[in-house]
């Protein structure tokens, strides 16, 4: 009975084993469909347990409220003519999931690969003028207000960027998968650049 249950051994440990590892599957991918609508391509000891499928093209995992200024100032013969204005915008972080998500699970670790996170836009919230004022024969023409409204998101994604919200979204998608995935082997998230297959 003991000889039995010896030679038995490796066989139930690798049935318990494989079971646990799509446990495991099953469990990241309801923390990627619940945080992201999506279903990853998991990869179980290099076999392919689920393809990836993608109803979502990004995933926007924070926002954060962005104001800027910015200031024409033009002087021509003499006269004058200003424009200042203060927009707010709602800048989203997130992931590109144009590119490829997959998640690997080993005996030993689970790797999450997917682009690094990007601003994926600013929404306006609100514009102000602060300063609209013409000169004598120097004129604010329409196409200075279009270009000044123009560089307004440009400027809030710039600093948006600058504030370091990619780099909080990526630290945020891998506490919402921690706080979602209690598994034995540690969960490692590789952030690759968009358009290669090196992690970065």
């Amino acid at each position: 009975m003991i000889f039995l249950r010896l030679e038995s051994w490796p066989a139930r440990t690798a049935r318990q084993s494989s079971a646990e590892f799509e446990r495991l599957g099953k469990d990241l991918r309801s923390a990627f469909v619940e945080i992201a609508h999506l279903q990853p391509r998991i990869t179980i000891n290099n076999r392919v347990y689920m393809e990836q499928t993608t109803p979502v093209s990004e995933l926007v995992v924070l926002s954060r409220r962005i104001e800027v200024e910015h200031e024409l100032l033009h002087t021509w013969v003499g006269s004058s003519k200003r424009v200042k204005l203060h927009g707010t915008f709602n800048a989203k972080a997130g992931f590109d999931l144009q590119q490829n998500l997959s998640i690997d699970i080993r005996p030993d670790e689970i790797i999450v690969q997917l682009p690094h996170a990007q601003i994926l836009g600013v929404e306006q919230e609100q514009v102000e003028v602060l300063a609209f004022e013409n000169g004598l024969w120097n004129r604010i023409s329409g196409q200075d207000l279009q270009s000044e409204l123009l560089i307004l998101p440009q400027l809030a994604s710039k600093k948006a960027a600058e504030t370091g919200l990619p780099a909080e979204a990526e630290r945020t998608l891998q506490r919402q998968l921690d706080q979602r995935i209690h598994s034995p082997q540690p969960l490692h998230l590789i952030f690759k650049d968009a358009g290669t297959n090196e992690p970065r």
